[in-house]
């Protein structure tokens, strides 16, 4: 007769550290919130879309517009208006179980799907808000680098979260 144990305690004790790093996964939730953050971020000036598009360069209406008003700096660069803050203001919120990430601007959405002239009616002297078409510029999304990298992330916290063994 042959006996052959195995003792399994190491095993037993790395999933019990990965039950407990489960339950409130908001560290690993931050992580990826802040590489979402950056890399948004990162793509304007490049001025590209996550899919890796370029976005559709202003108008020379809306360069003309900028330029008009002396106060204006005018950046012919997509998404980069006279208060250059929608490249800036991107933040991310996670808790644990999700991860979002954006801007509060409120004409950020207006950016991320474009609008048609006027879809937000008319001021009080006639003309449409907006004065005319605005393509979509999408800057939020995951791109093919952000997969790797969010799995990368998940990886290594799995990883680390094992070896925190009780």
């Amino acid at each position: 007769m042959i006996k052959h144990e195995i003792n399994t305690s190491f095993a037993e004790a790395a999933l019990l550290a990965l039950e407990a790093a489960l339950t409130d996964m908001t560290p690993v939730m931050n992580d990826l919130g802040e590489l979402l953050t950056t890399s948004t971020k990162d793509r304007f000036p490049k001025g590209i879309a996550p899919s890796g598009a370029k976005w559709a360069p202003k108008s020379q209406t809306t360069l003309n517009r900028y330029g008009a008003r002396k106060s204006n700096r005018v950046d012919v660069r997509p998404l980069f208006g006279p208060s250059g803050l929608l490249s800036q203001l991107i933040f991310h919120e996670a808790d644990a179980s999700q991860v979002s990430w954006g801007s509060n601007l409120i004409y950020s959405a207006v950016m991320q799907f474009g609008a048609a002239k006027g879809a937000f009616g008319t001021m009080s002297n006639g003309s449409p808000i907006p004065w005319g078409n605005i393509p979509a510029r999408p800057f939020i999304g995951v791109s093919a680098d952000d997969e790797v990298n969010i799995i990368a992330t998940l990886e290594d916290w799995l990883q680390s979260a094992a070896d925190q063994q009780p």
